[in-house]
Parts: structure tokens; C-alpha cells; sequence
């Protein structure tokens, strides 16, 4: 039987589809676009349909805690950390260590729960 990925899609909610663009842009430096070729607007994480992923939809932010995702970042974590500060997001806390990796918890400008993971090198 051939691995399935657990989790196979996210959506985050932001209230303005332009600026939170913007900021998952900056982040985690990719090239989305808007796409309002569905009922309703999206935004493809990464702008790239083909892996498990996810996307931004205009809707209602989660408040206190909603879930996490945790998005991996194309460079060293220090600078995402900066990046997403500068793009107006917000750095929760120091940065955690686990066996795959290193990640530091964020918020986008909505309030949004997001991981900043940098990947183990190989």
C-alpha cells in the first residue's frame, strides 16, 4: 500500500484577499495569485495545485486558538521570522527544535495560527 500524506489540503480564512496575498507572498517569498475562476475567490499556496497544500478564501479568521499550519519556508527560519514581522505578521515566541526540523510560531496580519518550518538539512 503507498503512503497517503495525512493531511492532504488546508484552508485559511483572511479578510482581505489582496493584502493577505501580500503577506504570504513576502513570508514565504512565492508568486500567488488571486484566482476567481471558482464560486469563490482563492489563492493556492505556493501557487502550486499539484502538491498537498492549501489556499487562502475570503472568510472569518478563527479567534483564540484555531488550528495550525505550518508552511515551510525556502531559507534559513531567522529570515522568514524577519520577513514576516516586516510584511506585518507576528512572531510568537522563540524558535522550537524538533527532529525534522526547526519552526517558530506565527501570525499572519488576520491572526491567523501559522508555522514558520524550516526543513532538517538532508
Amino acid at each position: 500500500m503507498e503512503t497517503q500524506t495525512t493531511v492532504v489540503w488546508s484552508e485559511i480564512p483572511v479578510s482581505d484577499m489582496k493584502k493577505a496575498v501580500a503577506f504570504y507572498n513576502a513570508v514565504f517569498d512565492w508568486q500567488m495569485t488571486i484566482d476567481e475562476s471558482g464560486p469563490n475567490p482563492m489563492a493556492i499556496l505556493g501557487n502550486d495545485m499539484e502538491t498537498a497544500g492549501g489556499h487562502l478564501y475570503p472568510g472569518k479568521p478563527a479567534t483564540g486558538n484555531g488550528p495550525t499550519v505550518h508552511i515551510a519556508i525556502p531559507d534559513r527560519l531567522e529570515d522568514a521570522a524577519i520577513r514576516c514581522r516586516k510584511a506585518g505578521g507576528t512572531v510568537m515566541g522563540d524558535v522550537i527544535t524538533i527532529p525534522p526540523g526547526r519552526f517558530v510560531y506565527a501570525e499572519d496580519p488576520d491572526g491567523n495560527s501559522i508555522g514558520l518550518f524550516e526543513p532538517k538539512a538532508a
